[in-house]
């Protein structure tokens, strides 16, 4: 199914309808607070050995950074995908291979992590796009009828998309393929795209994708944050306007955290008061927030419309975590990063995973209310 909103929507988006609320703090999920002790919760273990299925040889797949995780409520624990880069390639971001490792908690915060990685690029339909490159920075839901779905980047070194892969124990995964490969007919197969969030919805004591108006919706993309559509979670439509582009719904905003852009973060949710999306931002060296370090990220929130997916409500003006600490300042990302991409409600509070520096990853919480 494709969407198309009218020019007078999309103008309205990019302009006055913004409404700013009194007061955030009744729809934000955060504030966000760091436990006194534990964090970081991921870090590389030079130890930990893989034979890989491409080059059938042993490799050290954790070795030098993990980071950007997705989180899962699952049989009462939480279990984290990290990203995982070995020590092979260029010592620069994006030239070593990553892999997803999977580690679970009873707490939140401390973790115990199975030896070898659950995702990983293999000898299978997929290599061109994640080989030698491999899977990065996921986001994951489950449905409602108990299947785990993953939203990936595939990055060959050449070009990246969202990968679509589901899972019913975290463990064995199926690969399905970049998220809008038949989209428009094949109008995005060639698309550069990445940082994609399904909308959830809060069931009893955990999340599941939530349907809006009989479909699934995925806010996707960094530069400018977008919108898709689904019926079956794997194969998605952007929601495009009357050009048949694909709608921008958040741009940067001079003199703010986002300055640089904004990109999707962890899962959105959906509540009482609207689709809640914790965002990621990057300042811009100039003219951006003068409290962040150039080039820095830091995560906001954003409201979006419970009945029209499309219409941005309200966002917040500072952002609800930043680069404060040094393991969030310094490493293979100086700059600074808390990069949000995992969220899980758990024990009655919010638990949001964040990559630290492209290098580690940690927990900050926030009351559920």
């Amino acid at each position: 199914m494709k969407l198309q909103i009218s020019l007078a929507v999309a103008a309205a988006l990019l302009g006055a309808a913004v409404l700013h609320a009194q007061n955030t703090q009744t729809w934000t999920i955060g504030p966000f607070t760091r436990p006194a002790e534990g964090n970081p919760v991921v870090t590389p273990q030079p130890e930990s050995k893989f034979t890989d299925p491409i080059l059938k040889a042993p490799v050290q797949w954790e070795a030098l950074h993990t980071f950007n995780p997705a989180a899962i409520v699952r049989h009462g624990k939480v279990y984290v995908l990290y990203r995982a880069e070995d020590n092979s390639g260029t010592m620069q971001i994006g030239m070593h291979t990553s892999r997803l490792g999977l580690a679970e908690s009873s707490d939140g915060i401390h973790f115990k992590r199975l030896p070898e990685p659950v995702f990983y690029p293999a000898d299978d339909d997929q290599k061109a796009r994640e080989w030698p490159g491999g899977v990065e920075d996921p986001r994951i839901v489950e449905s409602e009828y108990g299947t785990y779905v993953l939203t990936y980047t595939q990055w060959n070194r050449s070009t990246h998309s969202v990968g679509i892969a589901t899972s019913t124990d975290l463990k064995h995964w199926t690969k399905h393929g970049p998220a809008f490969l038949t989209a428009a007919g094949g109008k995005y197969a060639n698309l550069k795209y990445k940082s994609a969030g399904i909308v959830t919805r809060l069931d009893k004591d955990h999340l599941v994708a939530a349907k809006i108006n009989g479909m699934y919706w995925m806010y996707w993309g960094e530069g400018a944050i977008h919108l898709a559509t689904s019926a079956d979670l794997i194969h998605w439509n952007p929601v495009q306007d009357m050009q048949g582009t694909p709608v921008e719904l958040l741009r940067p905003r001079a003199g703010h955290f986002d300055s640089s852009f904004p990109e999707t973060g962890p899962p959105p949710v959906l509540t009482s008061a609207g689709i809640v999306m914790i965002y990621n931002g990057k300042n811009a060296a100039r003219g951006g927030d003068p409290a962040l370090g150039p080039n820095a990220y830091a995560a906001g929130e954003a409201l979006f419309s419970a009945l029209n997916p499309v219409l941005l409500l309200d966002q917040t003006s500072d952002p609800v975590l930043k680069p404060e600490l040094p393991y969030e300042k310094t490493g293979q990302y100086s700059a600074g990063t808390t990069f949000a991409e995992g969220l899980v409600y758990f024990h009655k509070k919010w638990f949001l995973y964040y990559g630290c520096a492209d290098s580690l990853v940690a927990v900050a919480t926030a009351q559920g209310k």
